[in-house]
C-alpha cells in the first residue's frame, strides 16, 4: 500500500474515524487498533514478512527487559550483543548476502582461483533497515541507561511498527515516541488540519515534482552514453529533485498522517537544498538517520574529541556505513565517501558549525555570497547523487566523463521537449514555495496569506489541481522502499 495510492486514501480516513470517534479516550484499545492497522498496512506488501517484523520486535522487547534486569555488566553486554547480532544478521542476509558472495568470489578470481558459488533470489523485506534501527536504538538506550524498558508489549510493538514510519522512516527513538504512545491523546482540530496540510504538500512533492522529474532523469541515466554534457547535467539536476521530492514527500505524508492521530514524529528534512555547505546539508537531509549514526556510531567511536585524525576517520566511517546502509552496491559506498570528503575541509577549518540557522533568516533574499554558497553546495550534492543513481561505479564515471566534454556548453537538447519545459516551470514554482516557507517545519505550514481564507483555500485548490493534472497514471513506488 503506497501513500500515494487510492488504497491509502481509503485506509487513512478509516483508521482516523475508528481511532477518534469509536475508540476515543480508550488508550488501550486505540493502541491495539493502531497496532492491528499497522500490521495490516505492512502485510499489504508481503504478509510473509510480518513474521520477520514480529520476531525482530519480540527479540528487542525481551532483550531490553533482560538488559535492564541483568545484575552484571557482562550479562547486560551479552543481551545487547545477542540483540544487535541477530538483527544485523537478518539485515545482512536480506540486503548483502549476494553482494558479499559475488565480491568475495571476484577477489578470489583475481588471485587465480576459480570459486564455485551461488547467489539467491532474495526478496528484500520492505522497511527492514528502518524497523531494525528502531529496535537497535531502543536496546542501546536501555544499555546506556538513557531509558527504562517498557513492559507493555503492545506499546513497544506499536513503537516499532507504527504504520506512518514503518517502511521508510523517519527513524524514531523510544525517548521521543514511546511516551506519546503511553499517554492519552486528545483530538486537536488545528493539529489535524496541520497534518492534512502537510500530507497535501507531501503528495505534491511526490506526485508532481518527484514523479515528473523521474521520467527525464531515467531517460538520461538509462541512455547516458548517447547524451550531451549539458543533457547529463540536466539529468543529474532532475534526479536531485526526484530523490528530494520523493523522500521528503514521503516524510511529509508520514508526519502528517501521524499528526492526524495525535502523534508527532521526528522531523526528517529541513530544506537541504538551501544549505551553504555540505555539513549543513547533512544536518538538513534525512535528519533521523544522520542523528542515529551520530549518536550510536560517531560518538561511541570517539566523536570529535581525539583531534583532526580521529574526527576525519570517524566522519569517513559513518558516511561509508551510511552509504552501505542504503544498499549493496559500491555506488552507495562511493557516494558516502564523497560526502565525507566534501565535509573534511570545513572540519579542518572549524567552519562546519557555522551555518546553523536557515539561510537568509532575517531577509527575503540571500546575499550574493549565500547564493554562491548554495549553488556550490547543490552542485556538490548533484555530483555525489550521480553515484547514488548510477547502476555501477563504472557507469557513474562514464556519466561524469560525458559531462566534461565539449557538448557541455551546448544547449540541452531535452529543452526542445515541451514536457521538460513544463517540469522546469513546476520546479521553479516548487522552489519559490519552499523558499518562502523555509523558516517553518514544512513549506506550506504558514502560507504567508494571513487570515484571508479565500487565498488559503485557493492555494490548496491550486495544489490539488496540479496534482490532478500532473500525477502519473499509475502510483509510482517511493525510492526509499528499496532501502
Amino acid at each position: 500500500m503506497f501513500f500515494n495510492s487510492f488504497a491509502y486514501a481509503l485506509f487513512l480516513p478509516f483508521v482516523f474515524v475508528i481511532y477518534w470517534f469509536v475508540l476515543n479516550k480508550k488508550l488501550k484499545y486505540q493502541n491495539i487498533f493502531l497496532l492491528a492497522a499497522s500490521y495490516y498496512f505492512y502485510s499489504c506488501w508481503d504478509w510473509r514478512f510480518v513474521f520477520l517484523l514480529a520476531f525482530s520486535t519480540a527479540l528487542d522487547y525481551y532483550s531490553g527487559i533482560m538488559i535492564y534486569k541483568a545484575k552484571t555488566k557482562s550479562l547486560q553486554k551479552f543481551w545487547l550483543i545477542l540483540s544487535v547480532g541477530i538483527n544485523l544478521s537478518f539485515l545482512g542476509f536480506f540486503k548483502y548476502y549476494n553482494f558479499f558472495i559475488e565480491n568475495f568470489a571476484e577477489m578470489l578470481t583475481n588471485f587465480g582461483f576459480k570459486p564455485h558459488y551461488f547467489t539467491l533470489s532474495i526478496i528484500l523485506p520492505v522497511g527492514i533497515s528502518f524497523y531494525t534501527f528502531h529496535g537497535l536504538s531502543y536496546v542501546f538506550d536501555i544499555y546506556n541507561k538513557r531509558i527504562k524498558p517498557t513492559f507493555n508489549i503492545v506499546d513497544y510493538t506499536l513503537f516499532v511498527s507504527f504504520f506512518p514510519l514503518l517502511v521508510a522512516g523517519p527513524i524514531e527513538r523510544a525517548t521521543h515516541l514511546l511516551p506519546q504512545i503511553e499517554k492519552p491523546r486528545v483530538f486537536d482540530y488545528s493539529r489535524a488540519a496541520d497534518g492534512l496540510r502537510q500530507i497535501l504538500w507531501g503528495l505534491f512533492k511526490k506526485m508532481v515534482i518527484a514523479d515528473n522529474c523521474a521520467v527525464f532523469a531515467n531517460q538520461i541515466f538509462n541512455d547516458s552514453a548517447n547524451q550531451s554534457g549539458s543533457n547529463l547535467v540536466l539529468g543529474a539536476v532532475f534526479f536531485a529533485f526526484q530523490i528530494y521530492g520523493d523522500f521528503s514527500g514521503y516524510s511529509d505524508i508520514a508526519l502528517g498522517s501521524a499528526r492526524l492521530l495525535g502523534i508527532e514524529l521526528l522531523k526528517n528534512f529541513s530544506f537541504p537544498y538551501f544549505s551553504r555547505d555540505i555539513a549543513e546539508f547533512w544536518r538538513r537531509w534525512h535528519i533521523s538517520l544522520s542523528s542515529w549514526f551520530k549518536d550510536y556510531l560517531y560518538i561511541p567511536l570517539g566523536g570529535s574529541k581525539g583531534g583532526n585524525w580521529m574526527r576525519i576517520r570517524n566522519t569517513f566511517i559513518i558516511f561509508i556505513v551510511s552509504g552501505f546502509w542504503h544498499g549493496s552496491n559500491w555506488t552507495f559506498i562511493v557516494w558516502g565517501a564523497l560526502n565525507a570528503l566534501f565535509i573534511v575541509p570545513s572540519m579542518l577549518m572549524r567552519t562546519n558549525r557555522n551555518n546553523i540557522e536557515i539561510v537568509a533568516n532575517d531577509s527575503a533574499l540571500p546575499s550574493l555570497r549565500e547564493l554562491f554558497q548554495m549553488i556550490i553546495t547543490f552542485a556538490l550534492a548533484c555530483f555525489a547523487w550521480i553515484f547514488f543513481r548510477a547502476e555501477s561505479v563504472g557507469h557513474a564515471i562514464d556519466y561524469i566523463s560525458g559531462i566534461f566534454s565539449k557538448s557541455l556548453l551546448s544547449l540541452p537538447a531535452l529543452l526542445s521537449d515541451k514536457k521538460v519545459i513544463v517540469t522546469i516551470m513546476l520546479l521553479v514554482f516548487f522552489i519559490v514555495i519552499e523558499w518562502m516557507g523555509r523558516r517553518n517545519n514544512y513549506a506550506i505550514e504558514k502560507l504567508g496569506l494571513g487570515n484571508v481564507r479565500v487565498l488559503r483555500w485557493g492555494f490548496y485548490a491550486l495544489i490539488i489541481f496540479l496534482i490532478a493534472m500532473y500525477m502519473p497514471s499509475e502510483s509510482a513506488e517511493f525510492i526509499y522502499f528499496q532501502f
